[in-house]
C-alpha cells in the first residue's frame, strides 16, 4: 500500500500546483515507491511516497535508489563526451578503432562511427542477434542477463545493419551498449562502472549512482515489481552502457542542474582512484605474484589507473556542453537528438530535453529546459507497463511548468 504523500523538502518550487504532483505521484499504481525531483529556477525540491518494497521496505527517500534502465544511457552519452573533450577519441572515430583487435564490425557504405551510436543511427537492430535466445526462461523477468561482452562482440560478427549509418534513426539497445565497450577500450580496457564512476559519477558528487547492482553500505534501493510480482535485480552484463545504472532522484536532479547550467555546475577533477592515500583498495600480498606496496607509495595499478582518469574538471564541463548541442533533426517532426538526449522543440524556441528508462521492475523518467531553469525527475519501482502512464504524466507535468509563468 502506498503511503500518504510527503515532501522531503519543504514546498514545491515557484508555479508547481500541488495538484500536478499529486497526479505524477499517483501515476504508477503498481508502485510500492514512488520519488519526484522538482527543480525550478534555482529552487529544488523531493516528494517522496511509499516504501522500497511491499513487504520488509524502508520508507523511500530522495537518496533511494532505483533501476534506470535506459536512461542509462545519458550517463554513457556524458562521458563519451569527456573522453572526446580529453582527445581519448573523436566524435567521428570508427567503432572499430577502440574494439578489440579483431572484432569483426559490420558496415554498409560506411563505417559505424561514435556518434553514430551516440544519436541511434548506426543502422544496428535494437538488440543483439541471439540475446532473446540466450536464457528462454529468464525472459519475462531478467532477459539480457546471461548475455555477455564475448557475446555481443560475437553478435557484432553477424549482424546485418538495417540502414546505411548516419541515414536513418533506429533506437538500439545494441547500439549503445557497443558504444560503451569501445569507450573502456580508448581508456586502456578500464570496466566500464569504474570508467564511469572516475569520469562522471564522482567528479559530479553523485553518491547515490552506479552501475553496480548493490547500493553502497549507507544507501537504500527499491525492489522492482513487474505484473504485482517482485523481480530480481535487473542485470546486462554484456551491454552495461545501455542499462546497467542505479541512481537516484537527488543525484539525476544534481545531473539535469549540471545540464541546464554547466558553466555554474560543481565538478570535482576526476578521480585518481586513491593514489598512495592510506587505506586504500591496492594490489597485494594476497594477489597472486604481486608483492605488497609501501603505505604511501602508488602501484603500477594506481599508475595506471591515474593515467586513465586524470584529475582535471575541464573536460567534464566541456562534456555537459556538448551532449546537448542537437546533432539531427527527425524528419516531419519538431523533435531534435543530441547526443542520446531526445530535444522537442516548443513555440518558444525553447527545448525540452527528455530520455526515459524502463527495466522489468523501475520506470524513470527525467526531462530539462535550459531556457526555462527547470527540470524534473520521476522515479517508480514498477515496469513502464502498456503506453508507459507513469512517462506521459511526468512529461505532462513539465510540459505544463514550462507553460506557467514565473
Amino acid at each position: 500500500m502506498i503511503q500518504p504523500a510527503a515532501a522531503a523538502a519543504p514546498g514545491l518550487p515557484e508555479g508547481v500546483p500541488w495538484e500536478s504532483a499529486e497526479a505524477l505521484l499517483s501515476a504508477a499504481p503498481g508502485a510500492s515507491a514512488v520519488a519526484v525531483g522538482l527543480y525550478r529556477r534555482g529552487q529544488r525540491s523531493f516528494l517522496v511516497r511509499g516504501s522500497t518494497a511491499r513487504e520488509g521496505g524502508v520508507p523511500v527517500e530522495p537518496s533511494t535508489r532505483f533501476e534506470i534502465g535506459s536512461l542509462s544511457k545519458t550517463f554513457t552519452a556524458l562521458l563519451f563526451a569527456e573522453q572526446a573533450a580529453r582527445g581519448e577519441v573523436d566524435h567521428h572515430d570508427p567503432v572499430a578503432r577502440h574494439l578489440p583487435a579483431g572484432t569483426c564490425v559490420p558496415a554498409r557504405g560506411t563505417d559505424i562511427t561514435l556518434t553514430h551510436l551516440a544519436t541511434h543511427t548506426s543502422g544496428l537492430p535494437r538488440l543483439p542477434p541471439g540475446l532473446l535466445r540466450s536464457d528462454i526462461r529468464r525472459l519475462p523477468t531478467n532477459p539480457y542477463v546471461s548475455f555477455t561482452r564475448a557475446d555481443v562482440l560475437r553478435a557484432l560478427a553477424r549482424t546485418r545493419l538495417r540502414s546505411r549509418p548516419g541515414t536513418r534513426v533506429r533506437y538500439s539497445n545494441f547500439g549503445v551498449g557497443l558504444l560503451g565497450h569501445a569507450l573502456c577500450g580508448a581508456a586502456d580496457g578500464l570496466p566500464y562502472e569504474e570508467l564511469l564512476a572516475a569520469r562522471v559519477l564522482r567528479p559530479l558528487g553523485l553518491h547515490d549512482t552506479s552501475a553496480t547492482a548493490s547500493p553502497p553500505p549507507d544507501g537504500t534501493q527499491v525492489t522492482g515489481y513487474g505484473h504485482g510480482r517482485p523481480r530480481p535485480p535487473f542485470g546486462i552484463p554484456g551491454l552495461p552502457a545501455a542499462g546497467a545504472v542505479r541512481s537516484s532522484a537527488r543525484d539525476l536532479l544534481t545531473v539535469a542542474e549540471a545540464l541546464i547550467r554547466p558553466g555554474d555546475a560543481d565538478v570535482m577533477g576526476a578521480d585518481v582512484m586513491g593514489m598512495g592515500a592510506p587505506g586504500a583498495d591496492v594490489m597485494g600480498a594476497d594477489d597472486p605474484g604481486v608483492g605488497a606496496p609501501c603505505v604511501g607509495a602508488p602501484s603500477d595499478f594506481d599508475l595506471r589507473h591515474a593515467a586513465v582518469t586524470g584529475a582535471s574538471p575541464a573536460p567534464l564541463r566541456t562534456a555537459l556542453k556538448d551532449v546537448t548541442r542537437p546533432r539531427l533533426a527527425l524528419p516531419r517532426t519538431s523533435s531534435r537528438l543530441a547526443l542520446i538526449w531526445n530535444v522537442r522543440l516548443r513555440a518558444d524556441g525553447s527545448g525540452l530535453y527528455h530520455h526515459s528508462g524502463g527495466t522489468r521492475g523501475c520506470t524513470s523518467f527525467v526531462a530539462f529546459s535550459p531556457r526555462h531553469d527547470t527540470a524534473l525527475v520521476a522515479l517508480a519501482n514498477c515496469a513502464p507497463g502498456l503506453r508507459a502512464p507513469f512517462v506521459q504524466q511526468a512529461y505532462d507535468t513539465v510540459s505544463d511548468l514550462l507553460r506557467t509563468p514565473t
